[in-house]
């Protein structure tokens, strides 16, 4: 399937750029979330004479997250968890807790989506995330996991 991107896509490309894309990923995603539409010359031409005010709509966006990201870039965010003997957690720390650490410590949202984690995080340490807000704007965060100290 060939679309038309209305916004910029990390990996895949800019506000006007013709892409093949799988059919499904055209359908249930670019299309239907509107960040796409499909080629034809119509589409092509609208594109065209939209591309000023979607670069524009694009800045704005990407401001807005640049400013998010000022706020949590390089913060560390502490998790403390029962683990076995050996520092292994009983349950890995997925990007739902992430995301909700974040909100009530920086009040800032940031969607679990958005969170990229490098490695499990299922046993006590210190471990490095990125945050995808926009094509063009990223955060690294660090999350460390601690055990819950006996009494």
């Amino acid at each position: 399937m060939e679309v038309i991107l209305l916004e910029n896509i990390l990996n895949l490309g800019n506000i006007g750029d013709k892409v093949k894309v799988k059919d499904g990923y055209g359908r249930n995603f670019l299309l239907k979330y509107g960040k796409a539409l499909r080629f034809n010359k119509e589409n092509l031409d609208f594109v065209n004479k939209k591309k000023d005010e979607l670069n524009k709509k694009n800045t704005e966006i990407k401001n807005k997250f640049k400013e998010i990201a000022k706020v949590i870039n390089n913060k560390r965010f502490l998790f403390t968890k029962e683990s076995k003997e050996n520092g292994e957690l009983y349950g890995s720390i997925k990007p739902k807790e992430i995301s909700n650490l974040i909100m009530s410590t920086s009040k800032v949202e940031v969607s679990p989506s958005q969170i990229i984690l490098k490695d499990n995080l299922n046993k006590i340490g210190i471990f490095k995330a990125e945050i995808h807000f926009h094509s063009d704007v990223k955060a690294n965060i660090s999350i460390n996991i601690d055990k819950i100290q006996s009494k």
